[in-house]
């Protein structure tokens, strides 16, 4: 993604802010990858977990390398992202991490696309988090056809708008800014395309691998069909209900690391770079408004009052109290077939 590779992009600021994901993230992808052959399948095993291998596994768009780190089960490790800064901030990251860690992981420049220097069948599992709606997916599922052994897996995942469960009268607030194309007020207008429109899509856009393959190579019936997961709860409804899990991603935040998190955003600094002028607004730049606005209406909303009301009251929450925020999660899971 073009903004995260710029030398003036922060990595250090971007791991810090940015949402972590929870274990139980994990285990559902570790699972997954344990039962190779699902009840459905004609080569049903009755000892799934024999056939598991987790010998390597690969982190495409790795970043800073928070979910490279994650993949403990396995012997080797290896977190890839065409960022230098990213790559730098990772390989910093593992000199700090047990010896045992440096030992088994390692971090490599280089595009999702182009994987040549990974062997053929040589991957047990492969991992893209909140990167795979940057991919261009054509190139991507030959190469994961190509690296990965029979029975591995492929999952991949973005995490969708912030949200506030505590005052749900703010996610307009989020939306309008996230979305719109009010360049006073909204940095929706500046998000990389098509990639913001998959992410905000839910993946539905990610085309079926063996589709995919048919097209580009020929090869036909390599995985077994894509499954797909939302971890996004009652959030958005027009999701099937058979594939909607409860939201399992949420942090405890002051509303200064919200103000960091807003920090990190692309949209962001590709709006910062077309109106250069909106830094001198008596009232602050675009993402301190927005921050602002949010706080007054958390403060109106705990004050059970409504915002527009007449001489109203515009106190703020404070900076350094906490809320929780929660993000919804979609996912894809392929299995190459055994």
């Amino acid at each position: 993604m073009a903004t995260f590779s710029k030398t003036t992009f922060d990595a250090l600021s971007y791991a810090s802010s940015r949402p972590t994901y929870p274990r139980s993230l994990y285990n559902y992808i570790f699972d997954f990858h344990r039962h190779r052959y699902r009840p459905s399948s004609q080569s049903l095993k009755t000892d799934a977990n024999a056939d598991a291998r987790w010998g390597r596994a690969v982190d495409l768009g790795c970043g800073t390398g928070q979910a490279t780190f994650e993949l403990t089960p396995f012997t080797h490790v290896l977190g890839i992202d065409p960022s230098e800064n990213m790559i730098r901030s990772a390989r910093e990251a593992l000199k700090k991490r047990q010896p045992q860690l440096q030992q088994t992981i390692g971090f490599i420049q280089s595009p999702a696309e182009s994987l040549d220097f990974i062997a053929d069948e040589s991957v047990d599992l492969v991992i893209a988090a909140q990167s795979c709606h940057w991919f261009d997916w054509s190139k991507v599922w030959p190469q994961l056809a190509r690296i990965l052994r029979k029975g591995g897996t492929a999952a991949a995942w973005v995490y969708t708008e912030f949200r506030f469960p505590a005052h749900p009268n703010l996610t307009p607030l989020i939306l309008h800014y996230s979305e719109s194309h009010d360049t006073t007020s909204s940095i929706g207008r500046y998000w990389q395309q098509p990639g913001r429109s998959i992410l905000w899509r839910h993946l539905l856009d990610v085309p079926e691998p063996n589709s995919m393959l048919d097209a580009t190579t020929g090869a036909t019936e390599v995985f077994e069909p894509l499954d797909r997961v939302y971890f996004t709860g009652s959030y958005f409804p027009e999701l099937p209900p058979s594939e909607t899990l409860p939201v399992l991603m949420r942090k405890t935040m002051t509303w200064l690391d919200i103000l960091g998190y807003l920090e990190t955003w692309s949209a962001l600094h590709a709006f910062r770079e077309m109106h250069p002028e909106d830094a001198a607004n008596p009232e602050g730049p675009v993402e301190v408004r927005f921050w602002n606005n949010l706080r007054k209406e958390a403060a109106l909303g705990a004050a059970g009052k409504q915002s527009g009301t007449e001489n109203e009251e515009y106190d703020m929450v404070e900076p350094d109290a906490e809320v929780e925020v929660e993000w919804g999660v979609d996912m894809i899971l392929a299995r190459k077939r055994a």
